[in-house]
């Protein structure tokens, strides 16, 4: 394999950019605030990551990055970073502890105040309401298998956007609903840890159903801005065979045109409805014209792509095997091949087949690297060669007639990486898990030297 670019600053300019582009960073509240604090209430991710085998070495977000008690000084790295805007979650669980019934004020009031804490250092609040933070007591309802959790997430979302609405940039109902359905109750890998067919098909389909509903809600508040982010992967068969070309297709389908044609066409594609259909809910038919309410905006999650072939499968197993498999190019430290064409091409496509005009954002994009802290530095050159060539496909995709309106790094600074722990790191800032302190690291300060317009 070879080995990753190193690269000591961008060769992109913050010029090349439109005036008006939002540069930001993001993070989500489990990977950084600690859920041991504040009154929060437990989460799946709490006792997905108690049993053997789900998550590195037992570990768990309860501390993670204790911004609960550090959030004005990451803030401040924020400002003098020179980014303006910031997308953060909040915790339904840190909110509702139950899901539903009492609201835990301690919660809303550390949004309330770390939403001001950006508008007094000129950051644009971006929120995501749900990052992958059930409430356990909404998993032991059947989480997202159960439509009645669909209308408890509209109440929560009235309940934060109430309370934050109005210093809000934008709002975003759901971050990756491929992780919140597939990974998590197919594949197993994310809490609640299921790997079964009839599962993923409903979550799959409620998911989208508590967006369509979030979204209702939010617009009769008069809120403004209001999105969705989907992740991406381009997906091209491994080989020539049939084989390879059948199987990538479905992932294709899968991965990245199921969420988009619900949501923008108000069906479903035909080659993964055929799979899915009998395990939807009844009536999943009534529920379309919801789904494909109005955007104001869409966001795109970025990393890697994706080159399938086909698994042995018996002819009566249902859904197909489609193995992923890893081409020759550079990979990160998630295993990741780093393709920044596919970034481009996906943004095309995006724009040409679904939205048109709408607005679009890269919500997250970086990459997990093998940072060290050496002498109180860290030398991550590879992270800023991978963000360049990934800014250089944004720009040729603005060139292009694509609405492109912003570009969020993941991540702010390195968090706790859901089933692989701590070991992962994607930060801008490096920090040390044991006394929690923070070290901007070379790709941090080329950002700010790019990002600098004096």
């Amino acid at each position: 394999m070879p080995a990753l670019p190193r690269q000591p600053h961008f060769t992109v300019k913050r010029s090349d950019f439109p005036e008006d582009f939002t540069f930001g960073t993001s993070t989500s509240a489990y990977q950084i605030e600690g859920s041991a604090f504040g009154s929060c209430g437990p989460c799946h991710w709490d006792s997905f990551a108690a049993a053997p085998g789900n998550v590195v070495r037992y570990e768990n977000g309860s501390k993670a990055c204790d911004h609960y008690h550090r959030w004005d000084g990451d803030l401040d790295l924020m400002q003098q970073l020179g980014v303006s805007a910031y997308r953060f979650s909040t915790s339904w669980a840190r909110i509702l502890p139950e899901g539903r019934g009492q609201v835990n004020e301690e919660g809303l009031d550390f949004y309330d105040k770390l939403v001001d804490g950006m508008l007094e250092r000129g950051l644009q609040p971006n929120l995501t309401l749900y990052h992958w933070e059930l409430p356990n007591a909404l998993s032991d309802i059947g989480g997202w298998r159960n439509r009645d959790v669909t209308d408890l997430f509209a109440d929560y979302a009235e309940i934060v956007v109430k309370r934050l609405g109005d210093r809000l940039s934008s709002v975003v109902t759901f971050n990756e609903p491929w992780c919140v359905t597939w990974y998590s109750h197919f594949h197993g890998a994310h809490a609640p840890g299921l790997r079964d067919i009839r599962a993923v098909s409903r979550a799959a389909h409620l998911v989208p159903v508590a967006h369509g509903k979030a979204l209702a809600a939010l617009r009769a508040l008069g809120q403004k801005d209001l999105g969705i982010v989907l992740n991406f992967e381009h997906v091209s068969p491994f080989d020539e065979s049939h084989a390879s070309k059948t199987a990538a297709k479905l992932t294709e389908g899968i991965y990245n045109r199921w969420f988009l044609g619900g949501l923008f066409k108000g069906a479903y594609p035909d080659d993964v409805l055929a799979y899915l259909e009998p395990h939807l809910p009844e009536g999943w038919q009534q529920d379309m014209e919801s789904i494909k309410a109005p955007l104001d905006w869409l966001g795109i999650n970025y990393y890697t792509r994706n080159l399938v072939s086909a698994g042995e499968t018996e002819d009566d197993a249902g859904l197909p095997e489609m193995i992923g498999n890893k081409g020759p190019l550079p990979r990160t430290e998630m295993d990741w091949e780093v393709y920044p064409e596919g970034l481009g091409y996906l943004l095309n496509w995006i724009k040409d087949t679904y939205t048109g005009d709408l607005p679009l954002a890269i919500t997250e994009n970086g990459m997990a690297n093998n940072d060290k802290l050496v002498n109180g530095s860290v030398d991550d050159q590879e992270r800023i060669a991978f963000l360049d060539a990934h800014f250089k496909q944004a720009l040729s995709a603005i060139e292009n007639g694509v609405p492109l309106k912003a570009y969020f790094v993941w991540s702010l600074m390195d968090n706790f990486e859901w089933a692989l722990g701590y070991d992962k790191r994607f930060g801008l800032v490096h920090v040390d898990f044991d006394s929690y302190k923070r070290t901007p690291k070379a790709s941090y300060h080329a950002l700010q030297a790019m990002l600098d317009k004096s």
